[in-house]
């Protein structure tokens, strides 16, 4: 039976992998650590593995009593399951048109999606077109302006389903299935790789979003995660600022704590997801780009 011998290359290789995967750890690792440390000990130490003080004051500020923080946590949720999942179907179904030979004008369709990649309207002409529909202080003010597919997305996908064989169609075509039916039982199945992927970019654009919640919506009960913690940051630091100046001794607004721990809730769903998705996201992402 043959045997692997040793290999100096396979063995700097995987101390380059070891090392690089706790570079990356590191940082994450102290991210959470810091979030859990007094502000004192850290205006003396610094950041530091080992903090001198364990304070969880940042989190109980957060979700004090009467806080919106859990329910924009809930809102974001909302949002960035439904949104992923409605735009996901919209590309699929788009790269499944434009892949598809039968189509006529399918080539000026491609062309008509890939303009407005390149030359974009503006901010002006998104807000009045979004007063038009009516999107605002709703909750489709944070829905239907990212609802809408991707470009780069779309045509991943389009790449991606015209690697597929045409005999899948045609032969579901003479059994009497229509394109809605092959794209759904047929096309969607074998495209999970790239939809997968392309799934992950939405439910981070949707998950990271704060642009709408400024611009489109008032009430603070529809407020997202992202944009109340934008906003507890601000309030902390002018605190900070004013009990400066006016040299109050109360306890210290835990202004460098609440970044880390803004920094774990909101990076902390996207880092559980991934796991899941991994496996596609590589796959679905190259052979989308090359394929076509």
């Amino acid at each position: 039976m043959y045997k692997k011998g040793f290999s100096w290359g396979n063995f700097l290789i995987g101390v380059f992998i070891t090392i690089f995967t706790i570079a990356c750890l590191l940082p994450m690792i102290l991210t959470v650590i810091v979030s859990i440390t007094d502000e004192m000990a850290i205006l003396e130490n610094g950041y530091s593995f080992f903090p001198k003080k364990i304070s969880f004051y940042a989190y109980e500020l957060m979700f004090r009593s009467g806080s919106n923080v859990l329910q924009g946590y809930l809102i974001s949720v909302f949002v960035t399951v439904v949104g992923t999942i409605g735009a996901i179907v919209i590309t699929g179904l788009a790269g499944y048109t434009l892949s598809n030979k039968n189509v006529k004008y399918r080539g000026a369709l491609g062309l008509y999606f890939f303009i407005p990649m390149v030359f974009g309207s503006g901010i002006v002409p998104w807000y009045l077109i979004c007063n038009a529909l009516h999107l605002r202080n709703n909750i489709f003010a944070l829905l239907i302006p990212n609802l809408l597919f991707n470009t780069f997305n779309m045509f991943l996908v389009r790449n991606f389903m015209s690697g597929l064989p045409d005999s899948l169609r045609e032969s579901a075509t003479i059994d009497g299935a229509n394109d809605m039916v092959i794209a759904y039982k047929i096309y969607f199945p074998l495209a999970v790789p790239v939809l997968a992927t392309v799934g992950l970019f939405y439910a981070l654009g949707y998950w990271n979003d704060w642009w709408n919640a400024i611009m489109l919506v008032e009430e603070k009960d529809l407020y997202p995660i992202q944009y109340l913690l934008l906003q507890l940051k601000s309030q902390i630091s002018m605190l900070r600022d004013l009990q400066y100046l006016s040299g109050a001794a109360s306890q210290t607004p835990p202004s460098e704590s609440l970044k880390m721990a803004t920094s774990v809730i909101t990076v902390g769903p996207i880092i559980l997801l991934y796991p899941f998705l991994q496996r596609y996201y590589v796959k679905g992402l190259v052979v989308g780009s090359v394929k076509g």
